[in-house]
């Protein structure tokens, strides 16, 4: 069996106050094609499963490009094409193949491209024709389009939020497409439009529950597999919102009666889904009323992995304001900081601006008297499904109490290295602030499991009815026209 396989992939913020362009893939991951590294990159979850799978079944595999970038704001149409073409040139060259295999995210939004998953998709089915399988690894913050759907054979989604099941699912994908190209299963697509956007948190009920249940029914009653797509709120494009994906073998009106089916649960259940968020001084007084610690504070708002700059000072401002010390933030992204404290030293004290360097939505910079407590070069911190997630140098600081992380590359708090590979004791924090909506929990809820999700301003606010949309359809549960 002949199987391609590369990865294109970022979360496009559309209302994100920088756009993606080529620097931000290069700084996050760039690998042309057969230069893929000896460990999982985080988008290439279907290329390193097929790697995996080609060397136990002697597969001919040939590895296209793998680009992934820091979600941000609309990637330039530059950027978009060059790296879609490159992809698809690495596909030409290959084929004849049986099977293609994708690493997508599905909420890539680029200059004149409001679906470029879709269009990318189109293209591979144009170049490989109707009889060769195709199949993709989607984010399920994803905008599940119809182009994407028709033009893919098989789309599955990771089920967990952390994103914990990134190789469990691309080996699904590499698994049932080789089943199809074998002719052993024969998969038909059901999907539904809940006509609402919610967020999934599965490391709670009611999507606990759910997930473990949808998974209890693939492989069993002719079902191949379930995907819930929750959507990405913070993309403007006329298909945002949370969908069901069912793929059945071959019986086109089971898959639409499942799908059908849970879509209306989800609909159901979707008020007890919503995430409460207390603003900043409610999170801060729950946090220091609790018995014991450390207290987690999401500020998800200010989350790069959500395409906001993760520099804004809201919460630190406040935390000052009010005498609150006993606390570990981070990571603020600042590389200008970042400098100036390597330059000065461990151990050394100076005044420092941080933060609030990119606009209205990161606040004002904080003039601080700080302490230089460590400064590490080329940090790296464990991210989902253990694939390592690049800081670049960073520097512990510390004012009043608050040990804050400085970065110079922008990435999410995902690891508890993240802090303690610089020397902070999160064990003996009363508070811990993480820039990450979610995928902080599955290494930082080992801490502690009292986390507070802070409605903060940002570009990823939790507060939807804030958003300017322009091109969303509607109804659009929880939002009015």
């Amino acid at each position: 069996m002949r199987v391609f396989s590369g990865s294109l992939a970022t979360e496009t913020n559309t209302f994100g106050p920088m756009p993606t362009g080529m620097a931000s893939f290069k700084d996050r991951g760039y690998y042309p094609a057969g230069t893929h590294p000896d460990h999982l990159f985080y988008f290439a979850g279907p290329l390193w499963a097929a790697r995996k799978r080609g060397a136990e079944k002697g597969w001919d595999l040939v590895e296209g490009l793998v680009a992934g970038a820091q979600p941000s704001g609309t990637t330039t149409r530059q950027t978009y094409e060059a790296l879609r073409d490159e992809l698809l040139e690495d596909l030409r060259k290959a084929l004849p193949v049986d099977m293609v295999v994708l690493g997508l995210h599905g909420a890539m939004v680029a200059d004149g491209y409001d679906d470029c998953e879709g269009d990318l998709l189109t293209r591979v089915r144009h170049l490989v024709g109707p009889d060769i399988v195709v199949g993709a690894e989607l984010d399920p913050h994803s905008h599940l389009t119809p182009a994407m759907v028709d033009n893919a054979d098989l789309l599955i989604a990771y089920k967990e939020y952390p994103h914990t099941d990134v190789l469990e699912r691309a080996y699904e994908v590499v698994d049932l497409c080789a089943a199809m190209v074998e002719k052993r299963i024969r998969p038909v697509a059901a999907m539904v439009d809940c006509e609402m956007i919610v967020t999934m948190h599965t490391s709670r009920n009611p999507a606990r529950a759910f997930v473990d249940r949808i998974q209890s029914m693939e492989g069993k009653d002719g079902v191949l597999s379930i995907s819930i797509a929750h959507g990405f709120a913070w993309g403007d494009v006329p298909e945002m919102g949370t969908k069901v994906l069912v793929y059945t073998d071959g019986n086109a009106d089971a898959a639409n009666k499942l799908a059908r089916q849970l879509a209306d649960e989800l609909i159901g259940m979707r008020e007890a889904l919503a995430v409460r968020y207390p603003a900043i001084d409610e999170a801060l007084d729950e946090a220091l009323g609790f018995d014991g610690g450390p207290v987690i504070i999401s500020d998800g708002a200010d989350n790069p992995g959500g395409g906001a700059a993760s520099d804004s000072t809201f919460i630190l401002r406040r935390m000052i304001e009010r005498g609150v010390g006993n606390v570990a933030l981070g990571p603020i992204w600042d590389p200008v900081a970042v400098r100036i404290a390597f330059e000065a030293g461990e151990g050394a004290r100076l005044p420092l601006r941080v933060g609030g360097k990119i606009g209205p939505l990161s606040g004002e910079p904080l003039d601080l008297d700080c302490t230089v407590k460590a400064l590490r070069h080329e940090l790296v911190q464990t991210g989902l499904s253990n694939a390592p997630t690049a800081m670049g140098d960073c520097a512990l600081i510390e004012y009043s109490g608050i040990e804050i992380v400085l970065c110079t590359l922008r990435n999410q708090a995902m690891g508890t290295d993240l802090f303690t590979g610089l020397g902070c004791d999160l064990a003996a924090k009363k508070i811990i602030v993480v820039k990450s909506s979610q995928h902080f929990y599955a290494s930082f809820s080992k801490v502690s499991k009292h986390v507070i999700y802070a409605a903060a301003p940002g570009a990823v606010t939790l507060d939807l009815t804030t958003l300017p949309y322009r091109k969303i359809r509607h109804p659009k549960w929880p939002l009015r026209t």
